[in-house]
């Protein structure tokens, strides 16, 4: 088919693996992200896959294991801090920031524009046009929305569709490697770590330091505590500051208040491992969020794609999402210098990646539908909701696997 002008309405992850592979299949593209700074700062942990290292090789781009820290086993800490169960079960954590910043750095500068708000989108007979909010018009042949999880386009194409609250928040933090002890760099350094108090989950791993750093001494170490929050009261309170502002469902670091702190520091001291609970507590600026999933019936519009985070969003038990933007990069381009017409090739591009993504969604319910249960009444918690032991949790979590 003739190769044309690609339209990618955001610049983060999904959008610049969608450039890298309409590129590579010929195709002329430019991106338009609405933040005006550079992204790399965000996000945090990632977990690693070899189809993500593929990926990344096959747009020119030299990535291996060595972007992250190896963990050889898992372990679950009981309550006073003792091994209660370890899976030998290999795996790498990274940084957002490894993946993100060589991607944008191998696009020219001219394909990526920032400060672009999108408004809408608009099918002009045999292409689409985008408006921006200064009044700008760019026309292609094709548009990819990979605008995220609250995507403009999503919005305006299927209105109906919202993410959903999984009943749960994650607090989230980050220390530098050099402030964990002796002791707690030998038991936890170079292994994943989990604690399973009632109704809840954390784990902790390594990653790299700041500027992708991988200097032993310089690495960070990184932990997720998942708790039940209800979406009415809980998560607003949580996300509140000083001043009585509620930032939604999440919250910028430097702004969650003292008593939520000193209230996170006293939960984590009563029920996790006394190695997690101190290192929550030298944490500088732990946050919390919301977590969410979201599943679209629809993926092609006309000429209109959604692909990653506005498509679908799995809960981050899974460890994949940045592995399924690439995968959803590539079936895209792979579908389209199929030879086939553009119809067909983006039905072929629909029917893959919706298979794949509705699979890892209910995935991500599975392994969180312990999680989620806590916010209900008791009466109301689904007979397949129990509590898993250490063994169970270990071996499954994790984008392995069938749903369940």
């Amino acid at each position: 088919m003739d190769r044309g002008r690609a339209l990618v309405i955001g610049g983060s992850v999904g959008g610049l693996f969608a450039a890298h592979f309409l590129r590579e299949a010929g195709w002329d593209v430019r991106i338009f992200e609405r933040s005006r700074g550079a992204l790399a700062d965000r996000g945090a942990s990632i977990g690693t896959r070899a189809d993500l290292f593929k990926a990344m090789n096959r747009i020119g781009i030299s990535l291996d294991p060595s972007v992250g820290v190896a963990a050889r086993s898992r372990i679950c800490l009981d309550a006073d801090g003792a091994v209660a169960h370890e899976v030998p079960m290999a795996s790498v954590n990274s940084a957002w920031d490894r993946i993100y910043r060589p991607l944008k750095d191998a696009l020219p500068p001219s394909c990526y524009r920032a400060g672009a708000r999108l408004d809408r989108v608009a099918m002009t007979g045999r292409g689409v046009t985008a408006t921006f909010d200064n009044g700008t018009d760019e026309t292609g042949d094709l548009l990819i929305a990979a605008d995220g999880i609250h995507s403009t386009i999503r919005a305006q194409l299927l209105p109906e569709v919202e993410p959903r609250y999984a009943g749960y928040v994650a607090w989230r933090g980050v220390i530098e490697e050099s402030a964990l002890s002796p002791a707690e760099h030998e038991l936890l350094f170079g292994r994943m770590c989990f604690c399973l108090p009632e109704g809840e989950l954390a784990l902790a791993m390594g990653m790299p330091g700041r500027d992708a750093d991988m200097q032993p001494g310089r690495r960070r170490y990184y932990w997720i505590w998942f708790r039940p929050a209800d979406l009415e009261h809980t998560l607003p309170l949580l996300c509140t500051d000083d001043r009585g502002r509620c930032y939604g469902t999440s919250i910028p670091p430097a702004l969650v208040r003292r008593e939520i702190l000193a209230e996170l520091h006293a939960a984590a001291a009563a029920t996790l491992a006394p190695q997690l609970a101190a290192i929550i507590r030298r944490t500088a600026q732990p946050f919390p969020h919301g977590i969410f999933d979201l599943e679209v019936p629809r993926l092609v519009f006309d000429r209109v794609v959604l692909l990653g985070d506005a498509a679908f969003v799995a809960r981050p038990h899974v460890g994949a999402g940045v592995t399924k933007a690439a995968l959803d990069a590539q079936c895209l381009a792979d579908s389209l210098r199929a030879g086939d017409k553009l119809e067909a090739a983006l039905d072929r591009y629909a029917r893959e990646r919706r298979e794949f993504g509705s699979a890892l969604v209910a995935r991500g319910r599975y392994l969180g539908a312990y999680l989620g249960a806590q916010a209900k009444l008791e009466g109301k918690r689904g007979s397949s909701v129990r509590a898993r032991d250490a063994a169970v949790v270990l071996a499954e979590y994790g984008a392995a696997g069938k749903p369940g």
